[in-house]
């Protein structure tokens, strides 16, 4: 069932923008949801930190000991929000391992075998959150599960199957697009 105040706040905070938008994978869309405007939204990441501890806490294989994991750059506000509601650690999966420092892919504290819930903001083909899982298994995680703000109902859901993933989302592009008075083919 749809998370009718997260959508409506995501509607309010003007997350969701109609025209002609080029996506990240390449593809073009009608519509666009701009993950950075929620994401510094004070009420959205409210919400979305409320719905994902719930999400966690109704989940029978969610049990102590399990570490969250942001995508970087885009779930680091997400993961962060969602550890403070949840009391739960979390580690940062960087898109590339960077060429200083400690020069970490994943950062923070990862112990083998832990139980890693992956957050992400929008899920489109989920080939970031795929790419997370491969970086976080090789780090000792073990990881099953991707949980998402916004699934745009695109192939993540089976590309992530095919990696042993599960995708469980907040709010699904058909969802947020009903009744939208700017979209006339909502759910499209």
């Amino acid at each position: 069932m749809a998370n009718d105040a997260l959508i409506s706040a995501l509607r309010d905070a003007d997350a969701v923008k109609y025209g002609e938008f080029e996506l990240s994978h390449g593809g073009t869309s009608s519509y666009y949801v701009d993950k950075y405007v929620f994401e510094t939204n004070p009420r959205c990441l409210e919400l979305i930190g409320e719905a994902f501890a719930q999400r966690l806490a109704e989940a029978d294989w969610y049990e102590a000991g399990t570490t969250l994991a942001g995508v970087a750059l885009g779930a680091v506000p997400l993961v962060a929000v969602t550890s403070i509601e949840t009391g739960t650690p979390y580690v940062i999966a960087r898109k590339q391992q960077k060429e200083y420092g400690t020069a970490n892919l994943i950062e923070g504290e990862l112990s083998g075998g832990e139980e890693v819930v992956i957050l992400e903001d929008i899920a489109t083909t989920g080939q970031s959150a795929v790419d997370a899982a491969e970086a976080l298994r090789e780090a000792g995680g073990t990881v099953s599960h991707v949980f998402v703000v916004v699934d745009r109902e695109e192939g993540a859901r089976e590309n992530l199957a095919e990696h042993g993933l599960e995708l469980d989302s907040l709010v699904t592009a058909s969802e947020l697009l009903a009744d939208a008075p700017e979209h006339s083919d909502a759910g499209a």
